[in-house]
């Protein structure tokens, strides 16, 4: 399947595994490069040291092309970015901020930038800075969020912008990645179905908690400071809601979650952890490999319009 972004990253299928901070390591990124899809790594807050580990282990274990997701918050990310131009990484996606004091340097580095947006407004301002496509991403997503729905934010984005948009938030399966594509865009972004990978370094307890996820488990935390989150229902969460309906400062909340996306993901606290998923877990029953999960995909979405195409004809 040949799309804008396929051709741009040079990637066999339109899929982009999410950046996930404590989930997306090397391992993970190159199941999903040698898959045919785009593999990152999620930076997260991790020290230039951590990402340099596994850009390094990523080359090791696919020579496909394959990225790094950089939260543009972290204390760390000039060093992060230092990183990615000297191990010549060859595509970055970016949140939490706006990368344009960077652009100029990665350009000339030729590294393909692609930020996430949550609004038609921040995926305007972020074409003319000369990024090379955007992640409109939907408010079904898992982990930091915006308001608008994949449905309606993914269309209004696409009729805006000139460049490529890649749709993100409650696509799991081929009918998502045709529904994406059927909205314009030129590919999906997948995080929580890579949650129950088999290559997913992440404790098997958080994989269980997804599987066992109905479509009605997940909850926002976070909107009274600003920076909604959708997780799991957990301990953690439910606390962390009667904080804010009892007026908490951010500030209380802000130590109450420091450090409970780690406590979760790699230690298996599921309770007092903070369990980052999106609305689709609910359709996620089982762990696969990733290039099971993949060719799933591919098979389901050329299926879907096949059939698609033959009742229009009829």
């Amino acid at each position: 399947m040949k799309t804008k972004i396929t051709e741009l990253l040079k990637i066999k299928y339109p899929i982009i595994q999410g950046g996930m901070a404590w989930v997306a390591t090397a391992r993970l990124a190159a199941a999903v490069s040698n898959a045919g899809g785009l593999g990152i790594i999620g930076a997260g807050n991790a020290p230039a040291e951590w990402v340099l580990a596994e850009v390094r282990k990523v080359k090791n274990l696919t020579d496909k092309p394959f990225g790094v997701n950089v939260m543009l918050l972290s204390p760390h990310v000039d060093e992060v970015m230092e990183v990615i131009i000297e191990e010549r990484v060859p595509v970055i996606t970016t949140g939490a901020g706006n990368p344009g004091k960077y652009i100029k340097k990665l350009k000339e580095n030729n590294v393909k930038i692609i930020p996430v947006v949550a609004s038609v407004a921040l995926a305007k301002r972020l074409e003319k800075t000369g990024v090379d496509a955007v992640i409109a991403e939907g408010h079904e997503s898992g982990g930091h969020i915006g308001e608008l729905t994949t449905m309606a934010l993914v269309p209004q984005v696409v009729d805006n912008v000139s460049i490529p948009v890649v749709a993100a938030g409650g696509i799991a399966d081929g009918r998502g990645l045709v529904a994406a594509l059927a909205l314009g865009a030129q590919a999906v972004q997948i995080g929580t179905r890579f949650l129950c990978a088999e290559e997913t370094e992440i404790h098997p307890a958080v994989k269980e908690a997804v599987i066992k996820a109905g479509d009605r488990d997940t909850v926002i935390t976070g909107a009274s400071t600003g920076h909604p989150v959708r997780v799991i229902k957990n301990k953690l969460a439910r606390r962390f809601l009667e904080l804010e309906q009892k007026g908490a400062p951010p500030e209380e909340l802000e130590k109450l979650g420091a450090g409970s996306l780690r406590r979760c993901m790699q230690e298996g606290d599921i309770e007092e952890g903070s369990l980052m998923a999106g609305q689709i877990a609910g359709l996620i029953k089982e762990i696969k490999p990733v290039k099971e999960i993949i060719e799933e995909i591919m098979h389901e979405a050329r299926e879907i319009m096949k059939r698609i195409v033959r009742e229009f004809d009829e």
